[in-house]
């Protein structure tokens, strides 16, 4: 596995474009100057030791110096063993509503936004736990596996659309039903299993509660956080609030019964979200105190630096650039290394 062990030094490559456009700029100042004096081709007859090309490979070579020490700072690395790591933990199947009422400001910017920015933080303070992530809305569809990687859940989490499921319309029992098929088969009993409902509850399509008891049958626990509020909010997509066939606006309310229901059905808990808190610090509380189970996951142990081969390679571009001159050297000069043309004054 290769990776770069410090990574935000690839930000200096931004220095490259710059040297080569300083570099330009200074050429082009040289030619305005020289033509100041007279004509550029009889003034290049004046001085036959000048060599535009040597200029060039010189500045070519100092770029592609700077390059390899830019990317030897960033220590690039190669995984060299593998190790099976043993952890504890649960794991946690966040399902998240992404339909349209979804979309509701009763939650500044919306709903959803508020949301996505609570499983941010969330995943900022797991440690061995296991998570993966599920979206719905008439349909549902897992986003994210089952994974110990966090970086990977987050940048998964912050692509939460209502375009990603194509079925509008809220259904959650098929989306408790789709986290449950979710979980990896390593957990030894569904007692380290718990789902994470995050939606305003406003269902419209299957019987939520008929699922919970099957996920309490299976020892999976279901904590649900109800997003919204009970005076609801009208709901704007593109600028425009949606309206019903008569005309009138749309209002999504949170649906708290059914919610705790379900919570209740399977031992979890319910939540209302505030809006400064969405509620998922305490449910993070008292998941700690379950039951866990043992996973393990591979992981590459030991890394082969590779930097020193990039340290190398660019002090000895470094040397080719200090002893290549300028100008053209007479002693060199039958060699035409350059194929540069020999101009003589007419």
């Amino acid at each position: 596995m290769f990776r770069f062990a410090n990574p935000e030094y690839l930000w200096l490559l931004l220095l490259i474009p710059c040297f080569a456009l300083i570099f330009l700029y200074a050429q082009r100042k040289r030619k305005h100057r020289i033509a100041r004096f007279g004509n550029p081709e009889l003034l290049a007859t004046l001085m036959p030791e000048v060599s535009t090309g040597r200029v060039v490979l010189k500045t070519s070579l100092f770029m592609l110096a700077v390059t390899l020490l830019v990317f030897a700072a960033a220590r690039p690395q190669l995984g060299s063993k593998l190790r099976e790591q043993k952890s504890q933990g649960v794991e946690m199947m966040l399902t998240v509503d992404v339909s349209n009422s979804m979309l509701a400001e009763d939650f500044e910017p919306n709903r959803l936004e508020r949301t996505k920015y609570a499983i941010n933080k969330l995943f900022d303070g797991l440690k061995q736990d296991r998570v993966g992530l599920v979206v719905f809305a008439g349909e549902p569809k897992v986003q994210l596996p089952i994974t110990s990687d966090y970086r990977m859940a987050k940048a998964f989490a912050r692509k939460i659309d209502p375009s990603q499921v194509s079925v509008q319309g809220t259904a959650i029992g098929k989306a408790l039903e789709q986290a449950l098929l979710a979980f990896s088969g390593e957990s030894d009993n569904g007692q380290s299993r718990v789902v994470i409902l995050i939606t305003d509850g406003e269902n419209h399509d299957d019987d939520a509660v008929a699922v919970a008891e099957r996920a309490k049958e299976a020892g999976v626990k279901i904590y649900t956080i109800g997003i919204g509020t009970p005076e609801g909010a009208p709901i704007r997509i593109d600028g425009e609030f949606i309206k019903d066939e008569k005309g009138d606006m749309v209002v999504s309310k949170l649906n708290e019964q059914m919610l705790s229901d379900i919570a209740e059905k399977t031992g979890g808990i319910y939540v209302r979200a505030s809006k400064q808190d969405i509620g998922l610090d305490e449910i993070v509380e008292s998941i700690n105190e379950m039951e866990q189970s043992e996973f393990s996951t591979v992981k590459f142990e030991e890394y082969n630096d590779l930097f020193q081969y990039l340290i190398g390679m660019a002090l000895a571009l470094f040397l080719i650039e200090i002893l290549l001159l300028d100008h053209r050297n007479p002693l060199l000069a039958h060699l035409n290394i350059f194929r540069e043309e020999q101009k003589t004054l007419q």
